[in-house]
């Protein structure tokens, strides 16, 4: 069955638009690997690609060139054989050649699929490339489209480039992972019935990345098609860990480094904590790793309410890279039933608070939505008093400051059934509050805010405590 385009209405329209304009256009398409950067392009120009290359991970600049060759070959109408490209000059010049064989009016695309495998160190192939651009297609009617998953490199190499490729890209999309609502719809494509309990429970584990989402099976249940495809040797996501970094970076081992650091720490660390926990070196070194990771999606940063910078935060947030960490490597047994066993462990409720926690940052709009101040100018952030000899420390995950006066606090708890404030939590609630009050010596009112699956169960600790309280539901609307 062949999968069908879903969401991405933004994206399809600045690549139509492109295809539409009366001049030359060089698009760039970057995100995290996995998240259906190739297939957004070719569902929207289908049969219009007129040339597609892609690079080849860890080929030789021989190699490269001789598939580029085989492209351009099979493309030309010329009777002669093309002679073997030696450098990528010579190979730009023979695809100039025979794109002039063809006398036509329509827009031509090319797409440089995978281009970091492609423009490899010292290879010359960005500086052919901008010769290509500067000299030939941006006269000549073109659409380019250039995509790489290694976003940081894409886009200090081809963004920022200070070189023959400055200021040329036209336009830009940053294909970011499915939300809440696009999952749904996907899995909906593919007639898998999953609730929302249930879609929120794969999305807390493979995020909204559509090339792990397209190995849940219909017919089986959430937690067969997570035992069969995280827990099973022949599972995709049992190894994929180690294959999606090393595919990405190069020297992937420190990215892994930083990423196990941050997945040691639920509310984040510092990034002299994450050097400390890393055991990487400080310099330069480390910030381009620690940007990449940000650029890819796999870090989050964020200020909390203080907003002084030596305390920036970073969370892990790619959802898979967590699970694995937790779960996955720890349990590579290959036994029936991992999952359901583990769903009913502490670890599962300790990782699974987390993991809800990261889905409600990443759906910030529709919580303010909910809260009907999505026209209210507001900053969200997070909050973090180490205490001291006065006032035990706190944590809150999330905060919603609103310029009408009021902040939200919002707590998130993800529960197999309605949620029940006992006495102790209902005290360590308003310990929080006022604690936070006294901290940072706000004015602005204070609206308690509970987001949970299915609720809180109304009881004496809950009344007169929690001001709004929101459902899962919400998180998944469009």
């Amino acid at each position: 069955m062949k999968n069908i385009l879903i969401g991405r209405t933004k994206e399809q329209e600045t690549l139509k638009k492109a295809y539409q304009s009366n001049e030359s256009e060089m698009v760039a398409v970057f995100g995290r690997r996995r998240v259906g950067k190739t297939f957004l392009v070719r569902s929207v120009f289908e049969e219009q690609i007129n040339l597609e290359f892609t690079g080849v991970q860890n080929a030789t600049l021989k190699e490269q060139l001789t598939t580029f060759l085989f492209h351009i070959q099979r493309y030309s109408k010329l009777d002669t054989k093309l002679t073997k490209p030696k450098t990528w000059l010579a190979a730009f010049l023979q695809l100039i050649t025979v794109l002039e064989e063809e006398k036509t009016d329509k827009k031509r695309i090319i797409f440089f699929d995978e281009l970091p495998w492609l423009a490899t160190h010292r290879s010359g192939f960005l500086k052919a490339f901008g010769f290509f651009w500067n000299n030939w297609a941006s006269k000549n009617n073109m659409l380019i489209i250039i995509c790489g998953s290694a976003a940081s490199w894409m886009i200090q190499k081809i963004v920022k480039d200070k070189g023959g490729l400055h200021n040329r890209i036209t336009r830009r999309i940053y294909l970011k992972p499915f939300d809440l609502a696009e999952t749904e719809a996907f899995l909906k494509s593919k007639q898998l019935k999953l609730n929302h309990y249930h879609t929120l429970l794969i999305y807390m584990i493979m995020g909204g990345i559509p090339h792990y989402l397209k190995e849940l099976e219909n017919g089986k249940s959430a937690i067969q098609n997570i035992d069969d495809i995280c827990f099973s040797e022949e599972g995709l996501l049992f190894d994929e860990f180690n294959n999606l970094y090393a595919a990405l970076f190069k020297n992937s081992e420190n990215h892994i480094s930083i990423v196990r650091a941050l997945a040691t720490k639920r509310k984040g660390l510092t990034r002299a904590e994450i050097i400390k926990q890393s055991k990487l070196s400080d310099g330069g070194g480390f910030t381009k790793t620690l940007n990449a990771l940000i650029h890819s999606g796999f870090v989050s940063s964020y200020f909390p309410f203080s907003k002084k910078r030596k305390t920036m935060l970073y969370r892990l947030t790619d959802e898979y890279s967590l699970f694995y960490l937790q779960f996955i490597e720890k349990n590579q047994r290959n036994v029936t039933g991992a999952w359901q066993s583990l769903s009913q462990s502490a670890v599962f409720k300790s990782w699974s608070g987390y993991a809800f926690e990261s889905v409600c940052l990443k759906h910030i709009q529709q919580i303010k939505n909910a809260l009907r101040i999505g026209g209210i100018y507001s900053e969200h952030s997070g909050f973090v008093f180490q205490g001291d000899k006065y006032l035990p420390g706190i944590q809150l995950d999330l905060l919603i400051d609103r310029n009408d006066q009021v902040i939200n606090i919002c707590e998130m708890k993800f529960y197999q059934k309605e949620f029940s404030i006992s006495k102790s939590y209902a005290e360590q609630l308003r310990k929080k509050v006022s604690i936070f009050s006294e901290v940072t010596k706000t004015k602005k009112q204070i609206f308690l805010t509970m987001i949970t699956t299915f609720g809180l169960l109304e009881n004496k600790h809950s009344q007169g405590l929690v001001d709004n309280q929101l459902i899962m539901d919400i998180l998944f609307e469009g």
